[in-house]
């Protein structure tokens, strides 16, 4: 099969919707199939044909979102390559904004289905372009464009999690199948391996972590909604009972000089680790420098890192939000908490109880295999299939 991806998050940058796309394409590749990506060119405003690497990268605007631009909705040069070139048997859309535009109009020509898979909650992300003016109305805007696309503008809808689905249902009206995949991951890249402890010892002693240190762990962009936050405040009572606990946080962002703030405000500074950018090789390594995961964040589709954690034998202890769900289960591979209480109380257990953490810590790896990007990608080519089949019975009538 030759599948187009198009995309508004693609490698170099580091996003879970790039992380996805790469996830699926490798495994594709792997199953014999040709994989084509269409996406924004976040380096600079030139198109450029990687031919070798079967990508096109379009110009684009910056959106003041993270690094992201919006590629522009049309290209004669990339539909003159789509169509000689490539002769694609499906396009599959990761975005709702231009490049989805550009998908459509390459479907319409070349008379084959479009896919789409839904990633971002985008009702949570309108500040960083609204600055706080208007908010209401962008937030509908946004739902209005969402709810029109799935609706009327795909063959076939995606999306990671339950709660996405549910959401889609109820505020959103969607009134087509909705099936809920998981995305993949590269599980094994996260699998302890004497190479990677290695790398995490180093880390340790690189950030005067000790070895009877307990380190609470989290990855991702340093944001508002991620509610980075409230972990530092919850250190407060638990440094109080065990100086030992200290919490390193993997990442950059805009509220990193905050949270530094934070954190020397309520006088925990020395038992918060700020490791800011890291080469995205180095993450599985930091991973195995912690003892668990953690995360406050009620923003997630899906919450990648988590599923990287448990595969990386770490016991997690999560918010309870519905995105955490399928992958964490209570009291088996991690906690879903509640109040504050709760999440100092599970912490605490993990610390103290040898044998409890180490029995997680087996749950979390052996929890992780419906997560792999081999079964992400066999259960997108089922789609895949069904739209193909779907589209030919409609021509045949």
């Amino acid at each position: 099969m030759r599948i187009g991806i198009f995309t508004d998050s693609y490698y170099p940058h580091i996003s879970g919707v790039a992380t996805s796309v790469e996830m699926l394409k490798t495994a594709l590749v792997a199953m014999g199939h040709k994989v084509y990506i269409v996406a924004p060119n976040l380096e600079n405003s030139k198109f450029i044909y990687d031919k070798n690497n079967e990508i096109i990268w379009l110009p684009g605007i910056k959106t003041g979102l993270y690094k992201l631009r919006l590629a522009e909705p049309y290209s004669r040069r990339a539909m003159k390559i789509i169509k000689n070139e490539w002769k694609l048997d499906i396009v599959h859309t990761q975005t709702e904004f231009s490049l989805s535009h550009f998908a459509r109009i390459v479907a319409k020509k070349l008379n084959i289905p479009v896919v789409h898979t839904y990633h971002t909650m985008y009702e949570d992300y309108v500040y960083y372009i609204t600055h706080g003016h208007f908010e209401k109305i962008a937030k509908k805007t946004v739902v209005s464009i969402v709810s029109n696309f799935c609706n009327n503008k795909c063959d076939e809808l995606i999306v990671p999690t339950e709660k996405i689905k549910k959401l889609f249902t109820a505020k959103y009206k969607i009134n087509k199948k909705i099936i809920v995949i998981p995305s993949g991951i590269d599980i094994q890249k996260f699998y302890v391996t004497n190479s990677l402890k290695e790398k995490a010892k180093e880390i340790r002693k690189k950030y005067n972590i000790n070895d009877d240190d307990f380190v609470i762990g989290s990855v991702g962009r340093v944001a508002a909604e991620k509610s980075f936050d409230k972990m530092i405040e919850n250190l407060v009572p638990l440094v109080r009972i065990n100086n030992k606990i200290k919490f390193m946080l993997v990442g950059a962002g805009p509220e990193l000089n905050k949270l530094k703030k934070l954190a020397k405000d309520l006088k925990v500074d020395k038992n918060v680790i700020f490791t800011g950018l890291i080469d995205y090789d180095l993450v599985p390594s930091y991973y195995q420098s912690f003892d668990i995961m953690t995360s406050f964040s009620k923003t997630e589709t899906q919450g990648m890192t988590i599923v990287e954690g448990l595969a990386a034998s770490k016991p997690v202890v999560c918010i309870n939000d519905t995105s955490f769900e399928a992958m964490v289960e209570h009291n088996y591979n991690g906690y879903l908490f509640e109040t504050d209480d709760e999440f100092r109380k599970y912490v605490l257990e993990l610390m103290s109880n040898k044998e409890l953490y180490n029995t997680m810590s087996m749950n979390a790896k052996n929890s992780t295999y419906s997560y792999s990007k081999e079964v992400f990608a066999e259960n997108v080519l089922k789609v895949y299939n069904r739209a193909i089949n779907k589209k030919k019975n409609r021509v045949n009538k």
